[in-house]
């Protein structure tokens, strides 16, 4: 047993050290489309990651190093705004864009590309992409793009019409009206944002997910591991709202860490104390006011309306909770059920799994404080 201890702590090193070769990997996020109708034509305005589209790395990888183009990204992503432009063909892109005009396909026209100078390597560039098209006597307009591009939002930025869509895997929009107000009803949209807010949390929110699991690594029964949990829900929750709000907005580059710091701190905790604390629900609340402005960040992009605020938040945080029960299933189906009152449970599984997440969790602090 002692060399299986051995086995996987070094398993976790390993680990390590792998993501530390990532330091200027690129988080793959969905581009963001702002649909403008005027004038008798639909005008998108699309910020995306112009370097990712171009090598063809899209959803199906979490950061731009998981990718087998990792290395034409890198060089891409130095070349100067000229340099790449040159290389990016914009009939193409145009060609991958789906457009329907009350169901009927057309190609709209890419009109301008403004990419910012290349900076510093280590972070992401975002380009701007405008496409235009002629809207006719069509009532209806439906949207969407490439698989291959992965993820896009489509917001309709208009004072009296309300849409917002969240694509993936080559999805469409649904009909968008071009005579007339959009609006999306209160359950529709409480529904779609249900579904990006547990996107976010599975396959999206690796950092989460290792958070929750390191709770279940010392509460497999029920009850206690539900208090937490249930501190967690309601402290994310408060800040997920305030931060959606503008209420109470910390900056990412405090929040980020921050997070990564709690997940340390919770398996730490895990290899040192071998049952529950009395400060640890409040010191998981507290984790979840951090986690909260986390995902108000992520929620921000999607440019909730006025119309649809109240749906969307509560349909995220209903989606994050169905994220993180579905962790806490797979982890009582895969581990919980079968090992947990078997009194070597501790030893050889909850202190080396902690140890692991840990050293994971302390990467992630490195690099988002001296990295980023």
């Amino acid at each position: 047993m002692q060399a299986i201890i051995g086995r996987i702590s070094a398993l976790g090193i390993t680990i390590f050290l792998m993501l530390a070769n990532t330091a200027i990997a690129h988080e793959i996020r969905p581009a963001i489309a702002d649909l403008f109708l005027e004038n008798g034509e639909y005008r998108l305005e699309i910020q995306l990651n112009l370097e990712a589209i171009i090598a063809e790395i899209g959803s199906e990888a979490k950061n731009t190093q998981e990718s087998p183009n990792a290395d034409q990204y890198d060089a891409l992503r130095a070349m100067e705004p000229a340099e790449l432009d040159a290389g990016f063909d914009r009939a193409a892109f145009a060609e991958k864009m789906i457009v329907l005009l009350d169901g009927q396909p057309t190609q709209p026209t890419v009109i301008s590309v403004e990419i910012p100078e290349a900076g510093d390597l280590t972070l992401r560039r975002d380009s701007n992409i405008v496409v235009t098209g002629m809207l006719g006597s069509s009532r209806e307009l439906q949207l969407g793009w490439d698989a291959a591009y992965g993820e896009i939002i489509i917001r309709l930025i208009d004072e009296e019409n309300d849409f917002n869509a969240y694509l993936t895997k080559g999805g469409i929009s649904d009909p968008i009206s071009t005579v007339g107000a959009t609006v999306i009803g209160f359950w529709a949209n409480l529904v779609n944002y249900v579904v990006v807010g547990y996107y976010h949390i599975i396959p999206k929110g690796i950092d989460h997910i290792l958070f929750v699991v390191g709770l279940f690594l010392l509460s497999t029964r029920f009850k206690p591991l539900m208090w937490q949990v249930t501190s967690f829900t309601l402290a994310h929750s408060v800040t997920l709202a305030l931060g959606v709000l503008g209420i109470i907005v910390i900056p990412a580059s405090i929040v980020e860490p921050l997070i990564a710091a709690s997940i340390v701190y919770v398996c730490v905790e895990n290899i040192f104390m071998s049952k529950l604390s009395r400060w640890r629900p409040i010191l998981i609340f507290s984790f979840g006011l951090l986690h909260g402005q986390g995902f108000a960040g992520a929620l921000a992009e999607f440019g909730l309306s006025q119309n649809n605020i109240a749906s969307g938040i509560i349909g995220f945080n209903l989606g994050v909770e169905f994220g993180q029960i579905t962790v806490i299933l797979v982890c009582f189906l895969a581990v919980g059920f079968w090992f947990s009152r078997r009194p070597w449970y501790r030893k050889f599984i909850t202190i080396p799994a902690s140890l692991v997440i840990a050293l994971i969790g302390s990467y992630w602090v490195v690099e988002r404080i001296f990295l980023a």
